[in-house]
């Protein structure tokens, strides 16, 4: 897979990628980041990108010309399946996004900024719009990490065991069952028993209620979901 990020502050995004699992990933060779510098493709000798809205509306919009142009360019070189923007009104990113872009081959990741992009730049050259909240940041670059951290982590081998990936909350739907580890009785709080047992059949269905449990407790409206 390969990830072009389009964006304001490529030293910040440099920080994030540069690290953990997303560092050997990309070591592995199974997975390609590379950020543009928005900055390059402007059109002012100041390198700037925004520029006032029409309408005299508050605040800054970035140039429809300048992105066009990076992204134009980017898709002369190769296919991309995505060019995804980062913007407070899009769909909610969930695990299920994740899943389904980590099958994807190339992708352009778009990191909205002040007001937001020109409208002709979403109408014309965006294929998908993400949120990861109903709130706004200065800036899509940390959407941006959250996604990629989240779609990353679900390519063939950048995990050791795949199978703790499977294993995550919302892959199913459901929150994760609470987890135990060594010693088995710390200061009398035991682990259950059922966990010592042996018995993966027991095991796997005391999870999958636990998980039940957990959901019902703390997110029920993913229990709505499933059920609609």
């Amino acid at each position: 897979m390969r990830i072009d990020i389009l964006t304001l502050f490529p030293q910040m995004m440099n920080m994030f990628f540069e690290e953990s699992i997303i560092k050997r990933a990309q070591k592995k060779g199974l997975v390609e980041v590379v950020f543009h510098n928005l900055h390059d493709y402007s059109l002012t000798r100041y390198g700037s990108v925004d520029d006032y809205p029409y309408g005299g509306n508050a605040g800054m919009v970035m140039a429809v010309e300048p992105l066009a142009n990076c992204i134009e360019q980017l898709q002369a070189q190769r296919p991309y399946d995505e060019v995804i923007y980062t913007a407070p009104d899009g769909e909610m990113f969930n695990q299920r996004t994740a899943n389904e872009l980590s099958l994807k081959g190339n992708l352009i990741v778009l990191c909205g900024h002040y007001k937001g992009v020109d409208e002709r730049l979403r109408e014309h050259f965006i294929t998908r719009e993400l949120s990861i909240g109903d709130y706004v940041l200065t800036g899509g670059e940390l959407a941006a990490a959250v996604m990629c951290d989240a779609i990353i982590r679900l390519i063939p081998g950048v995990i050791g065991d795949e199978q703790s990936a499977l294993s995550d909350s919302f892959q199913d739907g459901l929150l994760a069952p609470p987890e135990y580890t060594r010693p088995p009785e710390f200061r009398g709080w035991r682990v259950p028993d059922v966990l010592l047992s042996g018995n993966h059949a027991k095991i796997e269905q005391w999870r999958y209620e636990q998980a039940i449990e957990r959901t019902r407790q703390r997110r029920p409206d993913l229990l709505k979901d499933q059920e609609n």
